[in-house]
Formats: structure tokens, sequence, C-alpha cells
């Protein structure tokens, strides 16, 4: 399959950046789902006539599927997710279903701004505000390397 961002380059137009989601989009469900393997090891053990059993294996087993519900959408989103500045624009897909692309042109940036949290400058995520002339790009929340991102945009 081919990328969106390839689809749509203009002649003699280069990409100078490809971004991406941060893996930190993962961690809930990582935590839900290794809660729920957790909890999977005390049904196993404990007697089915015990106090609480039932109620206990439901939570368990909502756990495992809900956290792995988390981990399915956290990968289709940022499967779907193109980030790309070209030497003439900052362009912006995500969505597998339904799709929603943003592209802006180069000269028409104003400012980026970086906010990380602590997390975020421990991690190397944080979240790109594309400010333009007009209108301004969608929060770009959980990027990887977000100052990298922002350097390729003002960079010219």
């Amino acid at each position: 399959m081919t990328s969106y961002v390839s689809e749509v380059l203009q002649p003699e137009e280069t990409v100078r950046y490809e971004g991406t989601l941060h893996w930190i989009i993962f961690l809930p469900g990582i935590v839900l789902f290794a809660f729920g393997v957790a909890g999977l090891l005390g049904v196993v053990t404990l007697a089915r006539n015990a106090p609480g059993y039932h109620i206990y294996s439901v939570v368990v087993y909502a756990a495992l599927a809900l956290g792995a519900l988390h981990l399915l959408s956290a990968w289709v989103r940022r499967w779907t997710t193109e980030i790309a500045v070209t030497d003439r624009r900052v362009i912006y897909k995500t969505g597998l279903i339904s799709r929603r692309s943003v592209e802006m042109n180069m000269d028409k940036v104003e400012s980026v701004d970086v906010t990380q949290d602590i997390f975020g400058r421990i991690f190397n995520y944080g979240t790109v505000l594309i400010r333009g002339t007009g209108a301004s790009l969608e929060p770009l929340s959980t990027i990887a390397t977000p100052l990298a991102l922002r350097n390729a945009i003002t960079a010219r």
C-alpha cells in the first residue's frame, strides 16, 4: 500500500521530514492488559466457589479485553497517521475508514509551538501546534521527536 504523502507529492517536491506518533500511545493498553494477565493468575489459582470469584474473573477478563482493544486502537491510529514536511508544505493525515488530511503551505507558517511535559521531555514526545496566516493546524498530540518536526518546519 502506498502512503498518502507519496500520492500527493507534487512534481519536484521533496520530503524533508517524516514523523509518526510516539510509542507512548500504547502505554495505557499495555498497563491494562498486564493487569489482566496478572489477574488471570488469580483466576486460575482461586477455587471457583471462592467468595467474589465471579466478580473477580469478570473484572480480569474485562481488563484483558479492554487492554487488547486499546492496543489495537493505538496500533491503527499510529499506522494510519502520517506527518510529513516537504520543501513546500506540511502534510498531516489520519484515519483509516474516514480520512482527515490537512496541508499547510510553508510560506503560510507563522510559528510552531512545542509543548512537552516532564514525561514528554524524558521520552521525547510532545504536542506540536503549527500556526499559520488565517488558520492553524489542530494540535498534533503525542508526536515522536517534536523538536525535530519543529526544526524541519522552521528551517528554510
